[in-house]
């Protein structure tokens, strides 16, 4: 007898009607039928053997060890371009992975959020892992974003994530339908079989904070690389303190994090403008002039929600299309107006692209709704 056909024949048994079931009829002590009455009693929770085996490769060429991972200190959220009728712009795409690599970035998330994972179908974010990894995966380490709000999207996406190849995964804590700190565990003890994993806190997204406690209780398991954090120096210390690798999720931090409170890196917005400083910023020791210098790239990047700031910033340097996908739009002309000299301001020579930055008309963008 296979023991998956034994682990369904425990659970059928656990969850037969009998005692355990969530209804029982409760007797009183009168002998008076008319006093009968059912009452419902809170059931065991049943829970199911986990006999699915995790589909998985170790074949050298797809091996990435975690250690590679935690030591990557530049990490591009990068952007996704688009053509007129709304599919990816792969040579734009190939355009921008390339200006990082040249640039020093160690490696770039695919459809994160700057990415617009939010906007793609599965089939196109797998493809679009695939493809980056068969372009560069021997040049710049690749993490897909395969997290999702459903644990059973997530496990299916980071399967073929690593089918595909990448090299790593990013998660987040399921949004919008939030679950309980016991089922946040849960939640990421299904995904971490499958190989290196970044867990990703933003509370400001998702509406759930992931507490030390959380990242405490996972982190003997040897496929987490770490944890990109949004909730600030205090928290990245309490993981840095505990040897959790650590990556800042704020561009505007991520110095002081990174020099003062001992996170690794960054995973970055502003880098896909300028990664040569940002990769500057992180590796070169502490610099507080570009620091100072970098921060109203920075807060400008996120004067709206990203990716709109970024989207538009690209668009204005000619090195994508200037294509939005709804729901979203470019910025107003006036903060068009104020990139524009914060790019003079920088250098334009420290921006990627060769192009003279544009403050752009609102009637040269074009907005798909559908795509």
């Amino acid at each position: 007898m296979s023991v998956a056909y034994q682990q369904m024949s425990a659970f059928k048994s656990s969850t037969s009607w009998g005692n355990d079931s969530p209804f029982r009829v409760v007797r009183s002590n009168s002998t008076n039928t008319r006093n009968r009455s059912a009452r419902w009693v809170s059931p065991k929770a049943a829970v199911i053997p986990n006999f699915h085996l995790p589909m998985r490769s170790f074949e050298v060429k797809n091996r990435t060890s975690t250690d590679e991972i935690k030591s990557l200190r530049l990490i591009t959220a990068i952007k996704t371009p688009y053509l007129p009728d709304g599919r990816f712009d792969l040579e734009a795409y190939d355009a921008l992975v390339n200006m990082q690599i040249e640039n020093g970035a160690d490696g770039v998330i695919v459809g994160g959020t700057t990415g617009e994972g939010q906007l793609m179908s599965w089939d196109e974010h797998i493809m679009l892992i695939g493809h980056t990894i068969n372009c560069f995966g021997t040049s710049i380490k690749v993490i897909g974003n395969t997290g999702s709000n459903s644990t059973r999207e997530a496990i299916h996406a980071t399967e073929q994530g690593f089918a595909v190849g990448m090299h790593a995964a990013l998660h987040i804590n399921p949004y919008y339908g939030k679950t309980s700190l016991e089922g946040l565990i849960s939640h990421f003890k299904c995904v971490l079989p499958m190989g290196p994993t970044i867990i990703y806190n933003v509370p400001t997204r998702t509406g759930q904070d992931i507490p030390p406690t959380i990242i405490h209780s996972l982190s003997s398991n040897p496929n987490l690389a770490g944890i990109k954090e949004c909730m600030g120096h205090n928290r990245i210390q309490i993981y840095t303190q505990t040897n959790i690798t650590t990556w800042s999720g704020n561009d505007d931090e991520c110095h002081d994090s990174r020099w003062d409170h001992g996170a690794t890196g960054v995973i970055s917005v502003a880098s896909n403008l300028v990664p040569g400083l940002m990769r500057e910023l992180m590796f070169e020791g502490k610099n507080l002039s570009l620091n100072l210098k970098l921060l109203p790239l920075m807060k400008w990047l996120f004067c709206e929600p990203n990716p709109i700031g970024l989207n538009t910033a690209l668009a204005q340097l000619g090195v994508v299309r200037p294509i939005f996908r709804l729901p979203y739009v470019p910025l107003p002309l006036e903060k068009r107006v104020e990139f524009v000299e914060i790019v003079k301001g920088i250098g334009r020579e420290n921006f990627i692209g060769e192009k003279d930055v544009q403050v752009l008309d609102d009637d040269e963008f074009i907005l798909v709704g559908r795509y």
